[in-house]
């Protein structure tokens, strides 16, 4: 029976190699990028016509993007491209550091555009007052500057989702700076259908994750929003040109930012971030001065015994002591930070496929997963 049978489609093949060979004797060659394409649909309506008595199945009109070929020169003219209406109102994602403070200005004189400033307050410990202040000095109308504390609708809505689904990027990461990039997007094209905007912007360089975080984002809530990405347009590759262009346009910098960092940060309620510099060599350990949430584990007081009190698999208190969920987050933070816990010291796989150490301290959120992971271990089944 299988010989019988494979004898049977041997054949059948065999005719239709014939059948195209003459058919195509007669046609134009097809173009080796097409090649592989065509074969297969001519073979399924080979199929379809003489074992299975369907009628072949129509050939899908061209790709409306698509231009017809031509082997003439005359017709081969420079590429159309679609003109693009001007941006006129442009959100940015603005801290009121020496990056995103530089940004505000280049988009105003690049795009010649209005700009709203949106600062979120993730509980990333900075005063945020000051960034209004020098947006106000750097142009921006008061009515346009738009500072929000996120802090309990990120921990609500974001991080213990996240626990909840147990997420550990590569297996180890808590998602600390991930898990944030989405809200601040969300919030970014509220203020920009609020205030008629047609663009939003960010501050994230074109080599890490960021980048791709936030037009995800946008484009997933906006898909006709207009992106801004200036660190993969502009030329300002280097501190010392971002410094040159302040100072050129009387953008105040602070002392602390004129001197190259040895490294760079991201802080919000639940980690913080630092990476490059002196952390690019894998071989060689952190030193001690980058660590500023989480004290030294070795010189960590006596063991801590506590309770936490779950609800729908959220925390809900401490000890017996209800807590807010940003609240709960900050105690857990407290506790975590005297004796050491959450150090995280990893190499990971960048989307853009670079590889990138990073040393992530999160106190409270371990503490969290941790506690959340025992709670399933008693009450889920296999």
């Amino acid at each position: 029976m299988a010989l019988s049978l494979a004898r049977s489609w041997g054949l059948t093949f065999i005719a239709y190699l014939v059948t195209l060979a003459r058919f195509s004797s007669c046609q134009p060659r097809p173009s080796p990028g097409i090649f592989k394409n065509s074969i297969r649909r001519d073979f399924r309506d080979f199929l379809n016509v003489f074992l299975h008595h369907r009628p072949a199945i129509p050939k899908p009109p061209p790709h409306r993007y698509s231009r017809p070929r031509s082997n003439t020169r005359s017709n081969k003219g420079p590429p159309v491209t679609k003109p693009t209406a001007p941006i006129n109102r442009v959100v940015l994602a603005y801290s009121g550091g020496l990056d995103t403070s530089v940004i505000l200005k280049w988009l105003q004189q690049t795009y010649g555009c209005e700009v709203v400033t949106f600062t979120a307050d993730l509980g990333q410990g900075e005063e945020l007052e000051p960034a209004r202040a020098k947006a106000v000095m750097m142009g921006v109308k008061p009515e346009h500057i738009f500072i929000e504390d996120l802090r309990e609708e990120f921990v609500q809505d974001y991080v213990f989702p996240m626990m909840r689904a147990n997420a550990l990027y590569e297996g180890l990461y808590l998602l600390g700076t991930s898990i944030a990039r989405p809200l601040i997007a969300k919030k970014q094209i509220e203020i920009a259908k609020a205030v008629g905007a047609d663009a939003v912007s960010h501050g994230a360089t074109g080599k890490g994750n960021d980048q791709v975080r936030f037009e995800l984002g946008y484009y997933a809530l906006a898909p006709d929003i207009r992106i801004i990405a200036p660190w993969r347009e502009w030329d300002l590759n280097s501190r010392e040109q971002l410094i040159a262009f302040a100072e050129a346009h009387q953008i105040p910098v602070a002392k602390d930012k004129r001197g190259e960092s040895p490294f760079s940060t991201d802080a919000n309620l639940l980690h913080t971030s630092s990476e490059g510099k002196v952390l690019e060599d894998p071989w060689e350990e952190v030193p001690d001065y980058v660590y500023s949430r989480t004290d030294d584990p070795e010189t960590a007081p006596a063991a801590q015994y506590i309770t936490m009190d779950f609800e729908a698999g959220d925390p809900v208190a401490v000890d017996g002591v209800g807590y807010s969920p940003a609240s709960l987050l900050a105690k857990l933070n407290e506790l975590g930070k005297v004796h050491g816990i959450g150090r995280l010291d990893l190499v990971e796989n960048r989307f853009v496929g670079m590889k990138s150490r990073g040393m992530y301290e999160t106190p409270g959120g371990t503490i969290l997963h941790l506690a959340h992971r025992g709670i399933e271990q008693i009450t889920l089944d296999r």
